[in-house]
């Protein structure tokens, strides 16, 4: 493993340098009206496809809001809905800290499942994106994780070969969908073991 060569790690967002908490919406809601967030998170779930069709770019902003505001009863607006829906990121200030470092020597990409009104309202005014040197957003790429198109999109603007490439995601199915394509992957379950994984691979 010491012996591969790597050029560019490659970064997913949510839960690996953001985590992420629905429990901060669900309560958000149930500020309108008891139980609202548990309704809305059950519907949610039950309609999950719109979830990935958003994630993809294919549903128009508005309205995929309208349908989540139908979804909360009508209680809230759509400024409300987008500010409670991305209030839910917090910091991995440790992961965060890593990226400094592995800059000095490895081209830095992020490639994450995400959308558009958590771009805007949630994590894009963060310093910590500075450092990457492209974002591979699913809504702007037109694919999700762990479809190959979205890891080719990678391969394609960095120009690197697969095998240089290394992938940390906290979903196994998608570390394996970069391995899948020739890719190294580490399942992020920590940053101790993001650590041990990194120095064993000679890249800390």
């Amino acid at each position: 493993m010491t012996s591969r060569k790597y050029s560019a790690i490659v970064f997913d967002l949510g839960q690996v340098l953001i985590p992420f908490d629905y429990q901060i919406f669900i309560n958000s809601l149930n500020q309108h009206k008891s139980g609202l967030g548990e309704f809305f998170v059950k519907i949610y779930k039950e309609n999950y496809h719109i979830h990935r069709d958003f994630e993809k770019g294919k549903i128009p902003e508005e309205k995929f809001i309208e349908t989540m505001l139908e979804w909360a009863e009508q209680k809230i607006t759509a400024q409300q809905f987008c500010t409670y829906w991305s209030e839910i990121f917090s910091l991995n200030e440790d992961v965060i800290n890593l990226l400094p470092v592995l800059k000095s020597r490895f081209k830095l990409y992020l490639l994450s499942n995400t959308n558009s009104i958590h771009k805007k309202y949630g994590y894009q005014h963060y310093d910590f994106l500075k450092m990457f040197d492209n974002l591979f957003l699913s809504h702007e790429v037109g694919y999700v994780k762990p479809e190959k198109e979205i890891y080719q999109a990678v391969e394609k603007y960095s120009g690197l070969p697969a095998e240089e490439l290394i992938f940390i995601d906290d979903i196994k199915e998608y570390v394996d969908g970069a391995k899948n394509l020739g890719w190294d992957g580490i399942q992020f379950i920590g940053y101790n073991n993001l650590v041990e994984e990194l120095k064993i691979r000679n890249i800390l």
